[in-house]
């Protein structure tokens, strides 16, 4: 019988896999419900660009929605892939699925022209916050003005969250992803945990 090499895959944490127990007994069950959970092993891909150079071009031919063009807006959406707008020349790709093979098909499209394509995706992780509270969660824990006719759905902005820089993307109505650097992971987790207590039994207007 050949030897069966394991799937390095199966070795890999995320995270806040160690808090797993912890983020699923947080949820907040009564009228204004809220859940918290990692999505873990996302494909994160950092992009590179000047707009209206050769680059940007060659990169926005190949992905489906191109890449955004203003702060604030996401070339895509959230079940598949999302490119978020960092800067000006600057762009985070973002997919729930493990992507292996985008990072090639932008390495390819970028080829010798100025910029570049990093593969990033063990270097944040996904906090994804839901639920009809998940807003008033998040506006005791962020300066961002988050009123849903400001911070309409598939807007993401880089901000900050109980002080620590997180990127932020509202994917649908009443769900929001929190994008911290792994390290900050666990500081994120516990801070929303904390602000979610309350809203077992609150009343939210």
């Amino acid at each position: 019988m050949a030897n069966v090499k394991p799937d390095p895959r199966a070795l890999r944490e995320s995270p806040l896999q160690h808090l797993a127990t912890e983020l699923e007994a947080a949820e907040a069950t009564g009228p204004h419900n809220v859940s918290i959970r990692e999505v873990p092993f996302a494909t994160m891909i950092g992009i590179r660009a000047t707009p209206g150079s050769p680059a940007h071009d060659a990169i926005a031919t190949v992905l489906p929605h191109g890449l955004p063009a203003a702060v604030g807006e996401v070339a895509g959406q959230p079940d598949a892939l999302g490119v978020l707008w960092i800067s000006p020349d600057e762009f985070l790709a973002v997919s729930v699925n493990e992507r292996p093979e985008l990072v090639a098909t932008l390495e390819d499209a970028l080829g010798q022209e100025r910029g570049h394509v990093v593969d990033l995706s063990s270097n944040r992780t996904i906090i994804e916050l839901s639920g009809p509270a998940a807003r008033h969660v998040l506006r005791k824990t962020t300066p961002t003005d988050i009123h849903p006719t400001v911070f309409t759905v598939n807007r993401a902005i880089t901000t900050t969250l109980a002080r620590t820089p997180v990127l932020l993307w509202r994917t649908e109505d009443t769900t929001w992803r929190i994008m911290p650097r792994a390290s900050f992971a666990e500081h994120i987790a516990f801070n929303l945990m904390d602000a979610m207590h309350e809203f077992n039994h609150a009343l939210v207007s």
